[in-house]
């Protein structure tokens, strides 16, 4: 950890998850950016372009606006894939998650390409498919990700997750828990009003990429974090999957880790 790191309150290992905990969300989001920008560095001095994808979601905001922050990154030789993205709102639909990087991300840093989903494509299985193949096309080389409250990596719920999945990008229905999530957020007042339906990518998609980055801080994902950390590796709990990645680093604070202990 360079200096400029900030040092963790706890740092332990999980299989192969590294595991930091510090005093705050800032801090934690800081010390995620300072990592992710790292690695960001190192791969664009061996390639021309790099692949990237990032999750949109209020547990990302302090990460965001400290990599933001970060010199001596050139953006316009990254390309920014979404990680999912919610399906039948117009474009325009403030709930949209392309919205929240234009807010988070690309209103700070312009990436050279920005893919996204469309959330009202006519044919949502052929809209996969291209996404897929842009994805063919630029493989990942860094997931900067999070963790659901029901244990998701993008929207790869528990029912429908599946660690050898064949498809890249797939539509799926959100599970109860993550409809909740959906008011914690902030983008529903009601879970009858949550929306039911994402494209994801696939946790296939997620992890096969040579570095993972996970910032999961707030109270609100104490549970879930306990149990990536603690129950076996299992798609009941996708982000379990986290513990085999030769290169993820999971982000926690005081309150994400306080189930762990």
């Amino acid at each position: 950890m360079n200096a400029n790191q900030p040092v963790p309150l706890r740092r332990f290992t999980v299989d192969q998850l590294d595991v930091r905990v510090f005093p705050d969300r800032i801090t934690c989001g800081l010390a995620a950016a300072r990592h992710v920008a790292a690695l960001m560095r190192g791969q664009l001095r061996l390639k021309p372009k790099l692949s990237m994808v990032f999750g949109a979601a209020p547990s990302q905001n302090e990460f965001f606006a400290a990599l933001t922050d970060e010199i001596a990154l050139d953006w316009s030789r990254v390309i920014a894939f979404q990680m999912d993205e919610y399906i039948g709102l117009p474009p325009n639909d403030p709930r949209v998650l392309r919205h929240y990087f234009e807010k988070h991300l690309y209103s700070r840093k312009r990436p050279g390409e920005t893919p996204f989903l469309v959330p009202d494509a006519t044919d949502v299985h052929a809209e996969c498919q291209r996404y897929a193949e842009l994805l063919s096309h630029h493989p990942l080389d860094i997931s900067c990700v999070g963790i659901g409250e029901s244990c998701h990596l993008a929207y790869n719920d528990p029912h429908v997750a599946k660690f050898d999945d064949p498809e890249v990008v797939r539509v799926v229905e959100v599970d109860e828990i993550s409809r909740l999530q959906q008011v914690h957020d902030g983008t529903a007042k009601r879970t009858e009003d949550a929306i039911v339906k994402a494209y994801t990518l696939t946790i296939p998609a997620l992890m096969n990429v040579r570095h993972v980055s996970c910032v999961a801080p707030g109270k609100v994902k104490a549970a879930a974090v306990a149990r990536t950390i603690t129950e076996p590796i299992d798609e009941r709990c996708p982000s379990t999957i986290l513990r085999k990645h030769p290169s993820a680093v999971l982000f926690l604070d005081r309150d994400s880790a306080s189930k762990s202990e």
